[in-house]
């Protein structure tokens, strides 16, 4: 099939094209039933097809409540060498990332089900088979595939399409590609390395220059107490300068033994929504904020480790689109990021030091902060540097609001799987996403490496 007869058939967004400095775009493909094949057990899917370049995909469908109940396995085509992958396994369960349940966001009738996004490079080539859980819990008949590396069965052209029906899966499934397209405020999008806020400030990077529109202005002025409207990158600071700008920042809402004595890290330097490239248009354009920091739920984005951190603002600028986009979510659902360098970035717009509500944690959206880091660490250890600067950022962001990385908070629960609504749950201030749901995330590697965060953040806190 021809690029011309996908895009026939294919959601694209408006202001999709060809030309290297759009926005970004989105492709969306029907997934059709495949005739069954005993060797993969495949019963829907794409046969081979040539698409437009994209970077990212995910499997889409109708119900955001529903659950996909099997495997999805995807190859695609390098574009610069039109090479085909292995098969690889794309995360299935990413319902629990998420918008609380009843909240307006949840319920405003746009939201979908959808896998977790894979980061594939740039391709312009994919073929996908969904294998449906067969009664035992588990797929029969599955060649093994190397999730981390791509490797596995070279596939041949794929299963034959047949008008079968698939009752077992969610109603509307598709597979969506997305291209991240390139930052929209010019230049380099790559931050520099955190710097640790010992040697004096670093100086702030001057705004870009250029027209920003409404929704960039806000988005920028939501940081206005912290850096010049337009900047692209928030500097680190040291201890005292932080403590100086928390009473700027809070001082009438700081207890006299918090004005005497605040325990928060030195700020680290975070990459603004500007910096990596946000377009603006793709979120709602007002602010959600709930009353305060009491919790930082710690979450990987499943969507692999085969980037390199230059690429990290076109993977954000990805999974902004695909939650948006194809997911239906107000942004892009975490708070913050962090990539395998140790580089923060904003996520939700509202403001780095402000309460912004996000959907990170299906049930315990309030008064928490979600922060990703990208890849997958299932089997895979994260990096020292995103560890080191995932205890920077809690220290700072949960000393904002007098929180102990090292104690327990108490939180309600908005629903989910582990805990009714309305349940009060005593969590670790500093928590996996398992902690609040009943999911892998953020990886048995990387949860193994929260107790470290949570003495590193106190040590910087000066605890």
């Amino acid at each position: 099939m021809g690029t011309a007869d996908v895009r026939a058939g294919s959601r694209v967004d408006a202001r999709a094209g060809s030309r290297a400095d759009v926005p970004g775009s989105t492709q969306s493909l029907p997934l059709r039933p495949l005739t069954h094949d005993r060797a993969t057990g495949a019963v829907l899917g794409l046969t081979p097809r040539t698409v437009r370049t994209f970077s990212l995909l995910g499997v889409v469908w109708d119900d955001p409540s529903a659950h996909l109940h099997g495997r999805v396995q995807v190859r695609t085509r390098a574009a610069s060498t039109g090479e085909w992958t292995g098969w690889r396994d794309v995360e299935t369960h990413y319902t629990e990332h998420g918008a609380d349940p009843d909240s307006p966001e949840a319920a405003s009738g746009k939201t979908r089900g959808a896998t977790a996004p894979l980061w594939v490079g740039e391709s312009n080539g994919v073929e996908v088979r969904v294998l449906p859980e067969p009664e035992s819990g588990e797929p029969e008949d599955v060649d093994p595939v190397d999730t981390e590396s791509g490797e596995g069965v070279s596939g041949g052209e794929g299963a034959g399409e047949d008008a079968g029906e698939v009752s077992t899966l969610p109603a509307g499934m598709r597979l969506d590609l997305v291209d991240p397209g390139e930052a929209q405020t010019g230049g380099s999008a790559e931050p520099e390395e955190s710097g640790e806020g010992t040697g004096g400030a670093e100086p702030a990077e001057e705004p870009r220059t250029g027209v920003m529109t409404a929704a960039a202005k806000a988005a920028s002025a939501a940081n206005s107490a912290l850096v010049p409207l337009g900047a692209t990158r928030i500097p680190s600071l040291t201890a005292e300068e932080t403590r100086e700008e928390l009473v700027t920042l809070r001082g009438t809402e700081l207890t006299e033994q918090q004005q005497a004595k605040s325990y928060i890290g030195p700020r680290p330097a975070i990459t603004t929504r500007r910096g990596w490239g946000a377009d603006e248009s793709l979120r709602e354009k007002s602010f959600v904020y709930t009353s305060k920091v009491k919790a930082a739920f710690v979450h990987h984005t499943a969507s692999g480790n085969n980037y390199s951190c230059s690429q990290a603002p076109s993977l954000i600028r990805g999974f902004y689109r695909y939650h948006t986009k194809s997911l239906g979510w107000r942004d892009i659902g975490y708070n913050f990021l962090v990539d395998k360098c140790g580089r923060i970035y904003e996520g939700r717009a509202g403001g780095v030091a402000k309460p912004v509500k996000g959907a990170h944690t299906m049930g315990f959206n309030t008064k928490t902060t979600g922060i990703a880091v990208i890849g997958s660490y299932g089997s895979k250890k994260p990096s020292s540097k995103a560890v080191k600067a995932v205890a920077r950022l809690t220290a700072w962001k949960l000393g904002l609001h007098g929180m102990n990385p090292k104690k327990k908070t108490s939180l309600t629960s908005g629903g989910g799987n582990l805990y009714a609504k309305g349940k009060k749950v005593k969590m670790k201030v500093i928590s996996g996403h398992r902690d609040g749901f009943n999911t892998s995330c953020p990886g048995g590697k990387l949860y193994k490496k929260l107790g470290s965060v949570r003495s590193k953040a106190a040590g910087y806190q000066g605890r």
